[in-house]
């Protein structure tokens, strides 16, 4: 790993009961000069996962915690942990690909605007996976909801939400796109600030990309960058708590930032629809997993 420079990328994961993930994870960056810093922070896995980092990979920085503190929080210590101007924030289910990270390190250089770069994610065929979003505002939530996403995904006006109408093959401006690999200028977190550790779990790369797109940030999706990605391998082992606390996560999103900005039967139609649905989908979902 390279010396500490104005280039220099700092990469911060958070794992949890992702050890063998991880470690392919690791080995596909280790060799990346464009690295000043590697942290992990291991949320109290179960699996080996904080062991097998102190054995098998001695250069990276591990902080373990006692206890699950939530990605929020457990992004922050990591992002506090490092100094270098950008900063790569990667789950422990993806693989960089060559040339990944030299691809949204420049795009930082080319426009002093950008506050967060996202890389293309590629499901483990080869695939594109779809990982951009617009904002959750009532309406394209409500039409994602009902289901005409599905029934006109080429719609510009139903497919708002997922942004279904677009093919993530092309670079462009985004709202929000997953913190799966998610690069940040670290000038723009100092001017708005790290996670909101009030969103524990989902919902905070949300949060934190309408807080940047509120400062006059750029947020930029990049193709270039191609990163594997190994979906949902931590949430799927709590998938019937997860969906409660996507729900939850939506409700708290939306009482930060919708509260007063959109028409009072907006905010309590999305509310009201996120409560309902809450608990007979986590259900759902459990019972699921429980038949498998």
């Amino acid at each position: 790993m390279s010396e500490y420079g104005g280039d220099a990328v700092d990469i911060c994961i958070v794992a949890w009961r992702t050890r063998n993930l991880l470690r392919a994870c690791l080995n596909s960056i280790l060799s990346c000069p464009e690295v000043a810093r590697i942290v992990v922070v291991d949320n109290a896995s179960a699996d080996g996962t904080a062991e097998m980092v102190n054995d098998e990979f001695p250069g990276v920085e591990l902080i373990a915690n006692a206890e699950n503190a939530g990605f929020a929080a457990a992004n922050n210590q990591a992002i506090r942990a490092g100094r270098s101007p950008i900063v790569l924030l990667l789950n422990p289910d993806t693989e960089i690909r060559p040339g990944a990270l030299p691809a949204l390190r420049d795009l930082f250089q080319e426009d002093h605007r950008i506050g967060a770069v996202a890389a293309q994610l590629l499901l483990p065929d080869g695939s594109i996976q779809r990982s951009c979003r617009n904002f959750p505002e009532p309406r394209a939530v409500l039409f994602d909801a009902v289901g005409l996403s599905r029934l006109f995904p080429h719609s510009e006006t139903f497919g708002r939400y997922r942004m279904t109408y677009w093919n993530h093959d092309s670079r462009r401006e985004v709202d929000q796109p997953m913190a799966s690999a998610l690069a940040l200028r670290r000038a723009a977190l100092d001017d708005v600030g790290l996670f909101d550790e009030a969103f524990p779990l989902f919902f905070n790369d949300v949060d934190l990309c309408c807080r940047l797109r509120q400062a006059g940030w750029q947020i930029v999706f990049e193709p270039r960058a191609k990163v594997v990605h190994h979906h949902g391998q931590s949430t799927s082992q709590v998938r019937a708590s997860a969906v409660i606390d996507s729900h939850r996560g939506l409700i708290r999103f939306y009482r930060k930032h919708y509260r007063g900005a959109v028409s009072w039967a907006a905010y309590w139609g999305v509310i009201g629809g996120a409560w309902l649905t809450m608990y007979p989908r986590a259900v759902l979902s459990g019972l699921a997993r429980l038949f498998r």
